[in-house]
């Protein structure tokens, strides 16, 4: 006797156990009525009792039938759970995702990666939707949305990223003319660009190293939802603004912006990326979330 358990036998009894009915049990599992008798009897064969009692009408259990059945049931389970796992494993992801984010940190971060994401999963469609008020992800059908702030709403699944650093800039031309700030109170006197989705806008808060804190309410005569917008104003030298690194880094580096009070940090915003709860994702969207992390979280 082979030293292996007969498992196709066991799946066989675990159907004909359930349909109380060779016929049935073969139909059930597309096979032969023979295939299905003879699985039985070398099955019977091999644990040295009878399983099954035959009537005119039914099948019945045996008691040696009624314990190794349950068994089989759990035997048959799981390989078909097995089997149904590894073909959604190994099916070719397709279909869209529905993906939100922020309008410059979209057009700077994501747009520039999705060209390699698409290119890896040519049978997966993404539709971006870029801006910079926050979606209601379940209402408004998305399937993930990468949001920049504190955590978000606890009912979605949120996955931190990255640090997202927030810099004081002012142009070089306007520190000349307006006095450059040595405390974040000096502000006060300083005209002050908003950026609206900012943690406070209305109440900027800095801390430094000592652990002080300083409060200022900032005063100017523009106003923005998006920080590229704020962008010109501020090399034109109308003020000063506080904003995400990743949108006047480049005008850092080229020296129409400057740091100011570096000493001075202001509350930093994380990168999440969050997804509507409930249970196991498709494929598609599992695939969009794994590259996004591991992409974004090197920035």
């Amino acid at each position: 006797m082979s030293k292996l358990p007969d498992l196709e036998g066991l799946a066989i009894f675990a159907k004909i156990a359930e349909t109380r009915s060779l016929a049935q049990a073969a139909a059930e599992l597309g096979l032969s009525a023979p295939t299905v008798s003879k699985a039985l009897a070398r099955l019977e064969a091999r644990v040295g009792a009878q399983l099954l009692t035959r009537s005119s009408r039914r099948l019945a259990l045996t008691d040696s039938g009624r314990q190794l059945a349950e068994r089989a049931r759990r035997v048959l389970e799981e390989a078909e759970a097995a089997e149904a796992e590894c073909a959604l494993r190994s099916a070719a992801p397709r279909g869209l995702v529905r993906l939100a984010a922020p309008m410059s940190f979209g057009l700077r971060e994501v747009a520039p990666i999705l060209p390699e994401f698409l290119a890896l999963h040519p049978q997966v469609a993404v539709d971006l939707h870029l801006s910079d008020a926050r979606v209601d992800l379940i209402g408004e059908g998305f399937d993930a949305a990468l949001r920049i702030g504190t955590l978000p709403d606890s009912a979605l699944v949120a996955k931190r990223l990255c640090a997202v650093p927030v810099r004081i800039v002012a142009a070089p031309a306007y520190l000349e003319r307006a006095g450059r700030p040595t405390h974040p109170g000096h502000l006060a006197d300083h005209a002050c660009l908003g950026y609206a989705y900012l943690a406070t806008p209305d109440l900027w808060r800095f801390t430094n190293k000592a652990g002080e804190e300083a409060l200022v309410r900032p005063k100017g005569r523009l106003r923005a939802n998006n920080g590229d917008a704020l962008v010109p104003a501020l090399v034109a030298g109308l003020g000063v603004g506080v904003l995400p690194a990743f949108i006047v880094e480049d005008e850092i580096a080229a020296g129409r912006l400057e740091r100011i009070l570096s000493d001075w940090t202001t509350p930093q915003g994380s990168l999440f990326l969050v997804t509507p709860p409930g249970g196991p994702r498709p494929a598609r969207i599992e695939l969009l979330a794994d590259f996004l992390s591991r992409r974004l979280a090197r920035r």
